[in-house]
C-alpha cells in the first residue's frame, strides 16, 4: 500500500480536508463507483484539475476517506489503552467512543462500512478493520478474566454484537448538535447491561 499523500494546502475553502469530506458525502450518497472526480469539482465549485492538485487518484481518495475513519477508532482505542481502569470500563469506553466518531466522521464511517474489499485499497481497510475488532474481542476477554463479563458470553461473539450495534447507526442516526453523547449513553447502556455479571 501507498502511504497517503502529505496534506497539500489550495485556495481558502479547497484544502485537501474539503476534497475529502466532498469525497465522503458522495461515496456515501451515490456510491464509489458512480462518483468521478469530476462529481466532486461540481460539489465543490472547482475545476477537476484543482481537485487532482490534493489528490492523485480516486482510489487514493477512497483510500484517505476511510483512514480518515478508521484512524478514529484506532485514536479511541490508544485513549482507551492507557486509561488506569479495569477492562470492562475499558471495553464500555471504547464502544461509546466509537458511536463518537461514527458521530463526528458520519459519512467516512458509511463508506468504510460499505467497502467489501474488491481491491487492494479495499482490502487494506477490511484488515484494519479487523484489527480493530480484535481489540474489542481481547477487551472483552480481559473482562470475562477479570470477573467483569458474564462467563459464558463468546469473546468474538460479543465483539461482533457490539460494533454490530455501532455500525447499525449508519441506518438511521443523523449527527445533530448534542445527539451523539445521548446515543452513545444508549448503546452503552443496553449493551453492557447484557454484558455484565
Amino acid at each position: 500500500m501507498a502511504p497517503s499523500e502529505p496534506r497539500r494546502r489550495g485556495r481558502p475553502g479547497h484544502d485537501q480536508d474539503a476534497v475529502l469530506a466532498a469525497a465522503a458525502k458522495l461515496f456515501t450518497e451515490r456510491g464509489y463507483d458512480y462518483t468521478g472526480m469530476i462529481d466532486i469539482a461540481v460539489e465543490l465549485g472547482i475545476a477537476k484539475s484543482s481537485v487532482y492538485h490534493h489528490i492523485s487518484s480516486k482510489e487514493q481518495m477512497l483510500q484517505m476517506v476511510m483512514d480518515r475513519a478508521l484512524d478514529g477508532l484506532f485514536e479511541a482505542a490508544d485513549e482507551v489503552r492507557a486509561l488506569d481502569v479495569p477492562a470492562l470500563e475499558r471495553l464500555e469506553q471504547l464502544i461509546r467512543r466509537s458511536v463518537l466518531v461514527l458521530s463526528e466522521r458520519f459519512e467516512y464511517v458509511c463508506v468504510l462500512l460499505r467497502v467489501r474489499g474488491n481491491t487492494a485499497v479495499e482490502q487494506h481497510a477490511l484488515e484494519r478493520r479487523r484489527e480493530f475488532d480484535g481489540m474489542v474481542t481481547e477487551l472483552v476477554k480481559q473482562a470475562q478474566a477479570e470477573g467483569g463479563v458474564r462467563p459464558d458470553v463468546d469473546p468474538p461473539t460479543a465483539a461482533r454484537l457490539l460494533l454490530g450495534m455501532v455500525n447499525s447507526l449508519t441506518e438511521w442516526y443523523r449527527p445533530r448538535p448534542g445527539g451523539a453523547e445521548a446515543i452513545a449513553d444508549a448503546v452503552t447502556t443496553l449493551a453492557f447491561e447484557g454484558l455484565r455479571t
